[in-house]
């Protein structure tokens, strides 16, 4: 008798403490983060540590952790900048979505590939099924002129400055043209030198190359009746980056931002981060711009060292915030930059 009451307690005893683990364990599937994968807090504004024109889905480091360890990327998701105009973010760099009474019209095509064009797509017909028209592509980075060919097959205009169309030809440090990782963009099928005015339905967008700036092709997509300004990578909500091989030129782009700052708009979309900016946001990039340029000259006339050069910029200079001069201009694109800034008088 004494025998089986001490089995007994030894039973009750396994059972309540297998209850009391399992509701301390977490909930779940191991990798599992809350909000479908993306870390707690979701996406830093500014979309953080972001990969121009790299393969992987997004284009750039966004998301949690799947199982293993690889990078789970955010989908797109669309959301109302003003009545009628529309930003799709994930997938590649941001896209403009103007909506009027007889079609669409586009900025950027997202990175390349089928499953990238089709979400976009997707997106797009939630807020209409309009088809569309007229697309712009701010630069040649495959993670905004990726799906060129694709609305050029679908029978849209696809406009670009004619420097985009020369990246993709002769582009790179060696000339034989941009490509990546995820392959090469199509190249446009409508290219402009200075700009290009459309108008379509109730709309008007107005595209503009103001010179060299994040590379040798840039457009600037400005829509005036509702006083927004599409700006690719030549402003971004993280740091930017010149890239020199591709035209690219830190100096020149400070002047190209003055000029985007005489268009009479409120609201940028930026290539890169979650939500709209406003005016005072570009100027305030454009003012940080101009001071790394500026400084830059001033140190290579004092005859500093290429390899010191990055390291002075960022210690001299107060007001970079969070920007680090390593990502504004990389290891390989170093060499041009100092010579730029040697020449510049």
């Amino acid at each position: 008798m004494k025998r089986l009451l001490v089995m007994g307690f030894v039973a009750v005893f396994i059972i309540a403490s297998t209850i009391v683990l399992q509701a301390q364990a977490p909930q779940g599937q191991p990798g599992e983060r809350r909000g479908g994968g993306q870390r707690d807090g979701g996406a830093q504004r500014g979309g953080g540590g972001q990969r121009e024109g790299g393969a992987q889905r997004g284009g750039d480091a966004r998301g949690g952790a799947q199982r293993g360890g690889a990078p789970q990327q955010a989908p797109m998701a669309i959301k109302m900048v003003k009545p009628g105009l529309y930003m799709v973010t994930n997938g590649g760099g941001n896209s403009t979505v103007r909506v009027t009474d007889q079609g669409v019209i586009l900025v950027d095509t997202k990175n390349l590939g089928d499953q990238f064009y089709n979400e976009l797509m997707g997106q797009i017909k939630t807020v209409t099924n309009q088809p569309i028209k007229y697309v712009f592509v701010t630069h040649v980075h495959q993670d905004h002129a990726g799906n060129i060919g694709k609305f050029v097959q679908a029978g849209a205009q696809v406009i670009t400055n004619d420097g985009l169309k020369r990246n993709l030809e002769t582009g790179g440090a060696d000339g034989k043209g941009y490509t990546s990782a995820a392959g090469k963009p199509a190249p446009p099928n409508v290219t402009y030198t200075k700009n290009k005015k459309i108008k379509l339905g109730n709309a008007r967008a107005e595209a503009y190359h103001f010179g060299r700036a994040h590379t040798g092709g840039d457009t600037v997509v400005y829509f005036p009746d509702v006083k927004v300004v599409s700006l690719g990578d030549e402003f971004v909500a993280a740091q930017p980056n010149a890239d020199y091989p591709m035209g690219g030129s830190l100096l020149e782009w400070s002047k190209v931002l003055t000029q985007v700052l005489k268009l009479d708009f409120d609201t940028a979309i930026p290539g890169h981060g979650n939500d709209p900016l406003t005016k005072a946001d570009v100027m305030a990039f454009q003012k940080k711009i101009d001071t790394i340029g500026k400084k830059a000259v001033e140190l290579a006339k004092k005859g500093t060292p290429k390899d010191q050069i990055r390291a002075q910029i960022q210690s001299q200079t107060g007001d970079l915030g969070t920007w680090q001069m390593t990502g504004v201009i990389n290891d390989q694109r170093l060499d041009a930059f100092y010579d730029e800034i040697s020449k510049a008088k």
